[in-house]
């Protein structure tokens, strides 16, 4: 089971971008669904996450300007970026909590789960 996020890239001040994240792999279930983020030289943060009924929270710097959403269908997680700032520039990671599937009969054991991680910049 892994997690596979896309989306990123480079824009200016004022743009707008939506990153993509999928579960793939043999899966019961795909739980709480986030995204977080790591400046250079600062602290990985939140930045919003969504329950897989929809309930969702944001941080307080991207509030109104992020939509968290998701596709359980899809076991897919979106984030679409709006007004972007220049200190939004880092390197963006979803994460997850997944049950993978073991086979008839086995135990339901979530677990946290990170993608690889995919790069916004943001020029001024």
């Amino acid at each position: 089971v892994q997690l596979q996020a896309s989306g990123g890239g480079s824009v200016q001040a004022g743009g707008s971008l939506r990153l993509s994240c999928t579960a793939s792999g043999d899966i019961f279930s795909v739980n709480d669904m986030a995204w977080y983020r790591q400046a250079l030289g600062k602290e990985r943060e939140l930045v919003a996450s969504i329950t897989n009924g929809g309930s969702t929270i944001y941080g307080d710097s991207v509030n109104g300007r992020f939509t968290i959403s998701r596709d359980n269908a899809k076991f897919t997680v979106y984030l679409e970026m709006h007004s972007l700032k220049p200190e939004d520039a880092a390197l963006y990671y979803c994460k997850a909590v997944i049950a993978p599937y073991y086979g008839p009969g086995s135990k339901y054991l979530p677990k946290d789960l990170w993608g690889q991680g995919t790069q916004v910049t943001v020029s001024s």
